[in-house]
């Protein structure tokens, strides 16, 4: 997508801070990070949202979520670690990229804000 901030991360235009690539997803640390580690996961191909997933995209996500815990080892998170996605202006998504925040690095809040 011509507009797109993590498609522009991805091709390199908009630079970051790279922590894992392959030829279906793209890793890279938070400019605002929530935690002390803090990375988005994001797939190469450009979906929206949770609600784009579909029959035929859904093997990328299956893969992110095979690379999540590669990461989170490389990352050093051993004592655990946090993964979300925002769909939708009402959950906070303000990045219309399909993306997953590996939260971890402390003990972590409990409630939802």
């Amino acid at each position: 997508m011509e507009n797109c901030l993590f498609c522009k991360i991805i091709a390199g235009s908009i630079p970051s801070s790279k922590v894992w690539e392959d030829e279906i997803c793209y890793a890279f640390r938070d400019i605002a990070p929530q935690a002390p580690t803090h990375v988005l996961v994001v797939p190469k191909a450009h979906i929206e949202s949770c609600n784009g997933i579909t029959a035929a995209n859904s093997a990328v996500v299956a893969h992110i979520f095979e690379v999540i815990p590669q990461i989170a080892k490389a990352e050093g998170l051993e004592g655990g670690y946090r993964v979300v996605s925002n769909c939708g202006a009402d959950a906070g998504q303000t990045v219309h990229h399909l993306h997953f925040h590996i939260l971890g690095g402390k003990t972590l809040a409990l409630e939802m804000a």
